[in-house]
């Protein structure tokens, strides 16, 4: 990512999806910039678009039209491994649901994407019982989510969220 204060920014942003014989505009024109430090809150009411825009600023969909710049890269002309990469890398992405892994401990699901990144299993280890930790969630470390309860779950989403130390 650039080295410049901005992390995020997206321009004219719109996403239109099918619906029938009509086409649902979901998105129109989004401009958003987001500065390195900076902490935002995205309200709408359901059905508003903020899913939608979440994941195309992740990279996870793409825009209609418009442009997303991690840095200083558009994040739509790079392929598709290239840009998963960078988002694990460089993001910390908590979705609604907190998608773990039904096979994979705590533990396994918070090491994950340092062992995506390249890291040593040790280390990832090491960096994950930490976080499981600081969260609380020792006890819990080597249980499967659907042994958890919402909390807990949000919590090892929150943890594998940041244990690559995203920008």
């Amino acid at each position: 990512m650039s080295e410049n204060n901005t992390v995020l920014k997206a321009m004219g942003i719109h996403r239109i999806f099918p619906s029938g014989m009509v086409e649902l505009h979901v998105l129109k024109g989004v401009d958003f910039e987001l500065k390195r430090g900076e902490v935002v809150s995205l309200l709408g009411s359901s059905g508003s678009g903020k899913s939608t825009l979440l994941h195309i600023l992740a990279g996870l969909d793409t825009p209609t039209d418009g442009t997303v710049m991690w840095g200083d890269t558009n994040i739509f002309a790079l392929k598709d491994r290239v840009r998963s990469y960078l988002r694990n890398a460089n993001l910390g992405f908590i979705f609604q649901f907190h998608h773990l892994f039904p096979e994979l401990t705590a533990l396994e699901n918070v090491m994950l994407p340092l062992l995506i990144g390249g890291s040593d299993k040790s280390e990832a280890r090491k960096k994950a019982e930490g976080l499981l930790e600081r969260f609380g969630l020792s006890d819990r470390a080597e249980h499967f989510p659907s042994q958890l309860s919402g909390g807990e779950a949000q919590r090892v989403a929150v943890a594998r969220a940041i244990v690559s130390e995203p920008q």
